[in-house]
Formats: C-alpha cells, sequence, structure tokens
C-alpha cells in the first residue's frame, strides 16, 4: 500500500514553483524574530515580504525558477543581502547570521553562488550540522535525532559522563523537548570556543524552536511491528514485539497578541519490546525472549514574550515520566536477574535575552529542576553470576536517586569594531542529591566457569549492609572570556580562557586557554585555512562523590570475601559484621584531568552549495581517571593483603593518560542538484591506559600491561546522510554507517590476584589484543508529501507517508564477543545489533 501510495505521484500534476525557506540567526547564533525578509528580484522588483516568526524562520510558497536576492532588515543589525537561484528543486534552508550595526564585516560574492566558507570562526565547514527538514527527510529511528547525529561524535574527545549535551547554549542531561520542537543539531561547530567545557567533536549542541506570531503544528505517528522484521540471530524464535509513538507540536500566538507566543510539545511512546537471553546452563544452552515493555510519557509547555525588539523572554515548564519493566536481561542474564524502575523529571526554566544597546547583548538562564530515579529488582534472592555463562537469582538491585538542581547560563556579548567578546558564568550543575542504597543485601556469588560452579567453588562473595542512605551537594562552575577578531576580510582570530571549579576536587588551576583562527588566502573566499588549540578539563560528575560519602566504611558496609564457602560463606565460623569494610577514596593528588586538543584544516568550495573540509586533530590526555584497590593482596602470591582490618580500598586516582590522532574529511551540500546532505569519513588511532573512573586494572600494582588501543578505539568510520529527490513530492533519504572492529581484551577468567575481580591476563598480553568484526549498516526511507489544497498550490498543509527500512540489507552486526577463555562462549559474539527493522510513519503539518 505505501509503494502503490508513493507511487500514484507520477500520475499527478506538479505544482508551480518551489518553497524557500531559512532562519535567522543574530550574532550569537540566537534565533531572531521579527526580522523583515525581502524576497527581490531585480534591484527595483519586490517579489514578497515577510516576517521571521519567533523562531527565527521565514517561508516563501511557490517560488518559480529565476535569479534572486532575500534581505533582511532588523533594529541594531546590518542589512544582509543574500544572493540566490532558484531551479527545479528547493533549495536548501538557508541561515542568515546578522551583524550588529556597529560591527564592520565585509562578504564577498561572486555572482549568483553565496559563500559556503567563510573566515568566520564559527562557520567551520568540518562540522556536522543538520536542521530539522533535513532530519525529517533521513531515516532517523524512533525520530531520536541525539542517536543518530551521535554517529559524528569522536569517543576520544567525551569526558567522564560521555558526550556533553547542550540544549539552547545550556548544558543538560536530556533533551527536554520532542523531536518535533528541535529546530537544529549540531556537532564540532566552533570547536575551540571558550563557553563550552568539552571539544566540539565531543558535544551535540541542541537548538530547539521558539513560540511563533502564527499557528504552526507538526503531529508524528510511528509505528514499528515485528511481523515486518527480520529475526534476532540469537532467538530461537521471532518474538512478537511493537512500538508505537504518537509525538508533535503546536505553536501560536496566546489570544489575538503579537507579542506572546507558546509552544506545546510531547510524545508518548508505548514499546512492547523483548530481550533475547542467549546463555549456558550445566544443562546446555540456554534460549529465550523475554518481555521487557517500557513506557515514555514527555510534556513541555512554552511561553513567551517580547516587550520591545530588543528585549524577549521565555518560560517554560517540561516533564518526563519513563516507567519499565524487566529490564537488564538479555545475553547471559536470565529473566529471574531483571530489574523494573520508576523514574520521572520535572524541569522549569527561565529565559531573558535583552541587547542594552547596539554594542551589548545579555542572555541570562536559569533552571530549577527535580528528578526521581527508583530502581528494584522482581526477586530478592541471592544473585549467582557464572563468568560469561550465566547469571541468575536476583538482580540484588534496589536503589533510590533523589534530585533537586538549578543550572544558570548568563553570557554577556559586546561589539565594537572588529572585535566581538563574550563573557559570562556557566553553573551547569548545583544539586542537592540523595541515594538511598540497598543493593546487594542478600549477597552475590561469583564463579569463574561452569565447572566450578558445578563443583560449588566460587571465587569471590559480596555482600552490603547498612542504612545506604546519603545527602550530599554536587556543585560545579564555570567561567569564560573569548575575543572573536577579526583582522581583516581574510584573517580572523579568536581567543578565550576558561576557569573550571567543582567541589569535591581542591585544586583551583583548572584555567584552559583556547585560540583559534581562519585565513583565506584567496580573494574570492574559495579555500580557507583553519585550525586552533586548547585545554579542556573533564569532571568526575556525581557517581564518584557519591560512592565517597557512601562507602565510608560506616554508612555502608560493602563486603567481599575471596574463596568462599558456598552457599552459605559463614558455615565456617565468623558473621558479617565481623569481616573488613570497603572504603572509597579520593587519592590526595586527585586533580581534574585535561586534554590538550589541536587541529589543522583545509576547506575548499567546490561549488554553489557545496564544500569539502579536510582536517588533522590530535589529542594528549592527561592525568585521566582510574580507580586502583590499594589494599589488594600483595605478590608473589597474592594472599596477604597490606592492612587486614579493611577489605577493598578503592582508591580514585587521576594518573591515566591517553594520545589520539585522527584525520577527517567532510563532504557537505548538494553533491548533484538533487542530492544533499553530510558524508564523513575519519582515520583515527587512539591508545590509554585507563577504561575511565570506574575501571581497575588486572594487576592493581603494575599498570605496564594497561597501555594499549583504547576500548572505543575503531581505525575507519565512515557516516552519511543523503537525500535524494527524484521527484518535487518525493524524497529518498540514505544513512550509511561503516566501521573498522573495537578490540576487546583476552583474559584467562580466574582471579589470579584474590581482588574479587576475574580480569587476569595471560602472562605478557597486554590489554586489548583482540577485534571484533566492523560495522556496516544501511537505513534508507521513502517519503511522500501530498498538500492538501493543490489547487490553490497552498503548501501550508502537508500530510507526509514515509517508509523506512533500517539495516536494509539484515547485516549481522555481532558484538559482545567474549574473551574469557574460562567462558563456554570464548571467541565467539553473545549478541548482535538490531537485525533488519522497517518502520512506518504519518505525518500531518501546517
Amino acid at each position: 500500500m505505501v509503494v502503490i501510495g508513493l507511487g500514484s505521484a507520477a500520475a499527478q500534476s506538479k505544482p508551480q514553483g518551489v518553497p524557500v525557506t531559512g532562519t535567522v540567526l543574530d550574532p550569537s547564533r540566537t534565533a531572531t524574530s521579527d526580522a523583515t525578509v525581502t524576497l527581490r528580484q531585480g534591484p527595483d522588483s519586490v517579489v514578497s515580504s515577510v516576517t521571521s516568526d519567533a523562531s527565527g524562520k521565514f517561508r516563501f510558497d511557490a517560488v518559480p525558477d529565476g535569479t534572486y536576492s532575500i534581505e533582511v532588515q532588523h533594529d541594531g543589525f546590518r542589512l544582509s543581502v543574500t544572493p540566490l537561484r532558484v531551479r527545479a528543486n528547493p533549495p536548501a534552508p538557508l541561515t542568515i547570521v546578522l551583524t550588529l550595526a556597529q560591527l564592520v564585516s565585509e562578504v564577498s560574492v561572486n555572482g549568483d553562488e553565496p559563500a559556503q566558507i567563510s573566515t568566520e570562526i564559527a562557520e567551520n565547514r568540518d562540522a556536522a550540522s543538520v536542521d530539522q527538514d533535513m532530519l525529517e527527510r533521513m531515516p532517523v529511528f524512533d525520530q531520536d535525532y541525539v542517536a543518530a547525529m551521535s554517529a559524528f561524535l569522536d569517543a576520544a574527545s567525551m569526558g567522564t559522563g560521555g558526550p556533553q549535551l547542550m540544549v539552547n547554549g545550556v548544558e543538560a542531561t536530556t533533551v527536554p523537548v520532542s523531536a518535533s520542537a528541535i529546530q537544529e543539531v549540531r556537532i564540532n561547530q566552533n570547536p575551540y570556543s571558550a563557553d563550552i567545557a568539552r571539544p566540539g567533536r565531543g558535544t551535540i549542541e541542541i537548538i530547539t524552536k521558539e513560540g511563533t506570531t502564527a499557528y504552526h503544528a507538526t503531529l508524528n505517528f510511528i509505528f514499528r511491528d515485528s511481523a515486518l522484521n527480520a529475526q534476532n540471530p540469537f532467538a530461537a524464535t521471532k518474538a512478537p514485539e511493537q512500538r508505537r509513538i504518537l509525538e508533535g507540536m503546536l505553536s501560536g500566538p496566546v489570544g489575538h497578541s503579537q507579542n506572546t507566543s507558546f509552544l506545546l510539545s510531547g510524545h508518548r511512546q508505548e514499546e512492547d519490546l523483548q530481550s533475547t537471553v542467549f546463555a549456558q546452563g550445566l544443562s546446555g544452552p540456554i534460549q529465550e525472549s523475554v518481555p521487557s515493555p517500557r513506557r515514555d510519557s514527555q510534556l513541555s509547555v512554552r511561553v513567551g514574550h517580547q516587550f520591545r525588539p530588543e528585549h524577549a523572554v521565555y518560560w517554560q515548564y517540561n516533564e518526563w515520566d519513563y516507567p519499565s519493566s524487566n529490564q537488564g536481561v538479555g545475553g547471559f542474564v536470565l529473566p529471574e536477574a531483571a530489574t523494573n524502575s520508576k523514574q520521572w523529571e520535572r524541569e522549569l526554566l527561565f529565559n531573558d535575552r535583552m541587547a542594552l544597546s547596539l554594542k551589548w547583548l545579555i542572555q541570562s538562564q536559569i533552571l530549577f529542576g527535580m528528578e526521581r530515579h527508583d530502581t528494584f529488582g522482581v526477586s530478592s534472592a541471592p544473585k549467582i553470576v557464572v563468568q560469561d555463562a550465566f547469571t541468575s537469582g536476583g538482580a540484588q538491585t534496589d536503589r533510590l536517586d533523589t534530585e533537586k538542581h538549578v543550572q544558570l547560563n548568563e553570557i554577556v556579548s559586546y561589539a565594537s569594531g572588529k572585535h566581538v567578546v563574550k563573557f559570562g558564568l556557566n553553573v551547569p550543575d548545583w544539586s542537592r542529591r540523595g541515594i538511598v542504597n540497598h543493593n546487594n543485601l542478600a549477597g552475590t556469588y561469583f564463579f569463574s566457569s561452569l565447572q566450578n560452579f558445578s563443583a560449588q567453588l566460587p571465587y569471590a562473595f559480596r555482600q552490603q549492609q547498612g542504612s545506604g542512605e546519603v545527602v550530599y551537594w554536587q556543585k560545579e562552575m564555570g567561567l569564560f572570556v573569548q575575543d572573536d577578531f577579526r583582522v581583516r576580510p581574510s584573517l580572523s582570530l579568536s581567543v578565550g580562557l576558561r576557569y573550571n571549579w567543582q567541589n569535591y576536587l581542591h585544586e583551583n588551576t583548572q584555567f584552559a586557554p583556547r585560540f583559534a583562527f581562519a585565513y583565506s588566502p584567496d580573494q574570492k573566499r574559495k579555500i580557507v585555512f583553519r585550525g586552533g588549540a586548547g585545554i579542556f578539563y573533564d569532571r568526575t560528575g556525581a557517581g564518584p562523590p557519591g560512592d565517597l560519602l557512601l562507602y565510608d566504611g560506616q554508612r555502608l558496609r560493602n563486603i567481599l570475601i575471596t574463596d568462599p564457602l558456598y552457599p552459605n560463606p559463614f558455615a565456617g565460623g565468623g558473621t558479617l559484621g565481623a569481616q573488613p569494610s570497603d572504603i572509597v577514596q579520593f587519592n590526595p593528588a586527585l586533580r581534574e584531568p585535561y586534554t590538550i586538543q589541536y587541529s589543522f584544516g583545509v576547506e575548499r568550495q567546490l561549488a554553489r552549495r557545496t564544500t569539502i573540509a579536510a582536517t588533522y586533530i590530535g589529542a594528549r590526555g592527561i592525568g585521566l581517571f582510574l580507580s586502583r584497590n590499594i589494599n589488594a593482596p600483595l605478590g608473589p602470591d597474592y594472599l596477604v593483603v597490606p592492612n587486614p582490618a579493611l577489605g577493598v580500598v578503592r582508591d580514585i586516582e587521576s594518573t591515566g593518560r591517553q594520545v589520539s590522532n585522527s584525520f577527517e574529511v567532510t563532504l557537505r551540500g548538494e553533491l548533484t542538484h538533487r542530492l544533499t546532505g553530510l558524508v564523513q569519513y575519519t582515520l583515527s588511532h587512539t591508545e590509554n591506559n585507563t577504561g575511565g573512573v570506574n575501571w581497575f586494572p588486572a594487576n592493581q600494582y603494575d599498570l605496564t600491561g594497561e597501555w594499549a588501543r583504547a576500548d572505543f578505539d575503531q581505525r575507519h568510520r565512515l557516516n552519511l546522510l543523503e537525500g535524494f529527490n527524484p521527484g518535487k513530492s518525493f524524497t529518498l533519504g540514505i544513512g550509511l554507517t561503516l566501521a573498522s572492529g573495537k578490540p576487546y581484551t583476552l583474559t584467562t577468567g580466574q582471579d589470579t590476584f584474590h581482588t574479587g575481580l576475574a580480569n587476569a591476563r595471560p602472562a605478557g598480553v597486554p590489554r586489548n589484543t583482540l577485534e571484533g568484526p566492523g560495522y556496516k549498516d544501511v537505513d534508507l526511507r521513502l517519503s511522500r508529501d501530498f498538500y492538501l489544497n493543490r489547487e490553490t498550490k497552498d503548501k501550508g498543509k502537508v500530510f507526509t507517508v514515509a517508509f523506512d527500512a533500517f539495516n536494509v540489507f539484515n547485516h549481522l552486526n555481532y558484538t559482545a564477543y567474549v574473551g574469557d577463555l574460562s567462558s563456554p562462549f570464548f571467541g565467539r559474539a553473545v549478541s548482535a545489533l538490531p537485525s533488519r527493522r522497517l518502520q512506518l510513519t504519518g505525518r500531518f503539518k501546517f
């Protein structure tokens, strides 16, 4: 039915002209409303004139073939003129950045070809930047735009907490609006900017829409059913699965006001999925599918008011509920070890933007939030872990995390002559956090192999006792200043300095200088050389400080017994209370890790709307986080601990290091007049000696064998997002990802060092010496627009039908290769990324 419906376009008449759309932004790249946008054909012929809405958007419908110019006027800004050539297909959405009236700016334009590369510091063409119009044409699984763009991130640029997420210039943990309310997604835009903490290649920036002065809406319904999907290769049978998503947004004026607007967005996701167990028990293989349902509801309400053209504010309320059942099952984990969860988040946000004069712009944002995350096991039975074979019993998970937090962002911009100076304050986290940890109160037994499990010979037993309750404050702050200096039209410089602070690390020297330049030796600006360098500090996040306070040997006692009796570790005498307790401590020399990153590249404009960028990026990670048990048994027998009064002493240190080198080629724009999008190839190599703040080496006293390929190291990566327009109403979206394999470690599966960790390696074997297979994925999206009033060529109301195929060639991308020599699965994969899945989308938009 979908193919027949899409094929009917050939029999229908084609509308005259194409739409021309775009966004107007101020120098800080914030949406500019109420700008007068004029479409001209020749100096004296005005074709049409519109006003940009509250999200900076403008649109001209049914523009015939021809040569035009777009003029944008707004109080306090210089007149902007952009040449435009319209052909048979709609041009890519325009992004027009205004300059303040007192800021001198010179742009060279060759004929009717608008410049795609420039010497502006923030206009680097190696960035991955897509707006919603493009994302709607791409095959995006479940409309998760952040996940789709994450393929362009660089794992070596991420910190302890993973990729940094920025929403409207403020650091966030989640995207607070539904997919339809997202205006643009960027990665690596202005990578050496001082107002962000982490490198640009490890940062996702989300720009959301604002309320509009005319009514606009988008409503999406997404449907998937396993009857149309390929079978999981590790499942005995195809299990019934279904997912339904209802998502949308509505914006417009409040009443008849032209100064007050609203934006309402939300989604409801219902997942009836199955988890696949693929394990080995004493009686043979275990294969079964377990229902793992999840529900996800999100609502966001924004009300904005413009007091005058230079002063606008908005208030926003967000809420998110996402309960789930039977999570954690799959692979080696059997159904009885599942967990359930009840989780919700609430936020209230206020944003103020005011131009004090033609030179001064102040942007303020403050957010108040609350979160509650309650996770508990479906069974309270003791947990049994047979290394790389199966996990049974209860999950031994019972934990409640609560949080009340404030986030603050204050940015001041000053433009004078050739300088644009920004300075301000970031408070990404100022929170009161509570933990109630009742995990592992019944204990967990660890066995190195099925043979040892049959013989009832565990290598370790862990159990906790105590209240497990702690309340603490997590405080993080950043100060920054930056000067973007246009030396001359062919040369721009940016110099910045950032200072980071957090309350649990008492080192006050986290000054991070940043520098960037862009230079064009070509008067036509067809070539730009671009580079920079900077220091980027990491943070512990909230987890390690919570562990520091919780595991003090009193509040929550965590007990480790090696080579215990089974099924009663105290059958030979003694009690749990008499055992020495583990503790967590920060090393006295602990400091914030930092990365020195530097890059140099060249950008070339190949065609009117096509650019290519080739960039070398180097990075050195210094003082990276890792953990060691400094009370581990001493060699050569590894039987006697230095301090018998203590158990495991987890010492959190900053002694790790990392070296990363990569070469990246990015092709953006129109490859042909019908093919538009983004292609990026990366050749990289990263080595380090740590897996992160929660990682322990095999030998706690010897790190020499830990220097190796990073866990995430992939030599080759190719990512492609392209939209092909074979006709005015058809779009074919293509997503392609190719990557070489990641490493994994060969282990004996034995607790050779008696630390309760079965991560020992054979003698002389370093970490990450084995490699898994590469990754291949091709996704397709075929969509068709139906204009609901074709007689009057009204394209304001559109119904879109889209059909997506993910992993269309059903390539088996195996994961979780087992390097444990004691496992029955040694050298084999025990899971795979999803096989081919089909998805149907219906969208109504006006």
